[in-house]
């Protein structure tokens, strides 16, 4: 299971300082570099489905990134935040379990990512031409991520409210016999609960409606005598401007998002450009997954090189998720989220039982509606479970990004110190 919140980065300073003085060798450099991208595909590539990896291959993902050096015969060791563990056939695709697996694999990558741009190198190697170009890019990519990472962690306060409401249709609907006041509770949750799920038509004049997140709407669907029930959110933690959109932000930041070419093609280059690459597919994938603000026109299509080994798990993600995504919106699901969509499709179908109830039921339709509510249940302690722990991952996610680029802005300034003349 992911630790999440232990983060490491005053040990990892530490090491960056015992260390800027010295140069790796050019192997030893060589090595990291091909293993990160190793690293990069094995990850990803264990988040696929139906995932038929023999254990040896899943296995031997090592735990730690050795940086070698011409000064000391043994190798530095990062230790890593996380406890990342292959994909099992029971988390499945987009369900809570896989997109905490998702953050899980990302909090790795981006601290191996550190070690090897800034371990063991003088704050100049960093400076020069092209990370001058890429990392300024990398960084303005974070800080966008932060806005989503905003957007999403009031997206689960949301769910956290529809989780609620669920709660209180099973607590209503497993008590037998049934009285007219557990209907009616039951119907005045389902009403809460279909009504956080609105018509959304902005930006839609002339198409196809989608239905998205409510965040402090009122739902005009919920009869007139359970509106009054329907939610009205107010998020306690990081609140998302009203004209934010969550669509335009994944499009920012995947804009201008092209390979390195010539000789820029290895090295430091290739490994920022894999990092971009990555931070745009996680927060493509976050936003598809988790109910958020304005997601009209996301888009099914983020620019990831097939043709590249260490990119081969992140392409074919990316290709189910689309496949999920174009099939759903045209249904008007509120997030591709396993447990959000199970919840939704359960709701509509307890809310006709509810608002046709005749006691005493049928016995075939008594059977399936307990089953619902059954299933209802289930969800609901999986969502229970997991929703803090996913919250804790993307808090741990924004804080995780401000600190990595405050440490890189740092180097950078050192950089410019060292080059300026003294006067």
């Amino acid at each position: 299971m992911w630790t999440g919140g232990a983060d490491n980065q005053g040990h990892f300073l530490g090491r960056i300082s015992i260390r800027r003085n010295q140069v790796a060798s050019m192997e030893g450099e060589v090595e990291d570099l091909e293993l990160f991208q190793r690293k990069i595909a094995d990850r990803f590539f264990d988040l696929l489905p139906l995932n038929k990896k023999d254990t040896h291959h899943s296995s031997s993902i090592p735990t730690s990134l050795s940086i070698s050096s011409s000064a000391s015969d043994s190798p530095l060791s990062v230790d890593f935040d996380g406890d990342f563990s292959p994909f099992s056939c029971s988390d499945t695709l987009l369900s809570i379990a896989w997109i905490r697996k998702l953050l899980d694999a990302f909090l790795c990558c981006e601290s191996e990512f550190k070690a090897v741009l800034l371990i063991g190198r003088e704050p100049s190697q960093v400076a020069k031409s092209p990370l001058d170009r890429l990392i300024p890019d990398l960084l303005d990519r974070a800080v966008k991520g932060l806005d989503i990472c905003n957007a999403i962690n009031h997206g689960i306060d949301a769910i956290k409210f529809m989780l609620s409401q669920a709660q209180i249709v099973v607590s209503a609907l497993e008590q037998r016999p049934f009285t007219d006041g557990q209907i009616r509770r039951a119907r005045r949750a389902l009403a809460a609960l279909q009504g956080s799920i609105v018509v959304d038509e902005k930006e839609n004049t002339g198409k196809s409606t989608e239905r998205s997140w409510s965040f402090g709407k009122r739902s005009s669907g919920a009869s007139s005598k359970d509106r009054h029930h329907a939610p009205n959110f107010k998020s306690l933690s990081w609140m998302v401007a009203k004209n934010w959109s969550a669509a335009k932000q994944v499009q920012s930041i995947s804009s201008n998002l092209t390979a390195p070419r010539g000789g820029e093609s290895t090295g430091l280059a290739l490994t920022v450009y894999i990092m971009n690459v990555v931070l745009v597919f996680v927060m493509w994938a976050l936003v598809a997954a988790i109910p958020c603000q304005d997601r009209a026109g996301l888009g099914t299509h983020i620019p990831v090189p097939k043709q590249s080994n260490w990119a081969h798990g992140i392409c074919g993600l990316q290709e189910k998720i689309a496949e999920e995504w174009k099939r759903k919106e045209k249904k008007g699901s509120p997030g591709l989220m396993k447990e959000v969509v199970k919840i939704d499709k359960l709701a509509q179908s307890l809310v006709d039982y509810a608002d046709n109830f005749q006691y005493p039921m049928e016995e075939e339709k008594e059977a399936e509606f307990a089953t619902q509510v059954a299933e209802l249940a289930e969800i609901c302690r999986k969502m229970e479970d997991g929703l803090g722990p996913l919250q804790l991952q993307i808090r741990e996610l924004f804080h995780r990004l401000v600190k990595t680029r405050a440490i890189i802005l740092d180097v950078l300034d050192q950089a410019g110190k060292s080059s300026t003349p003294n006067v």
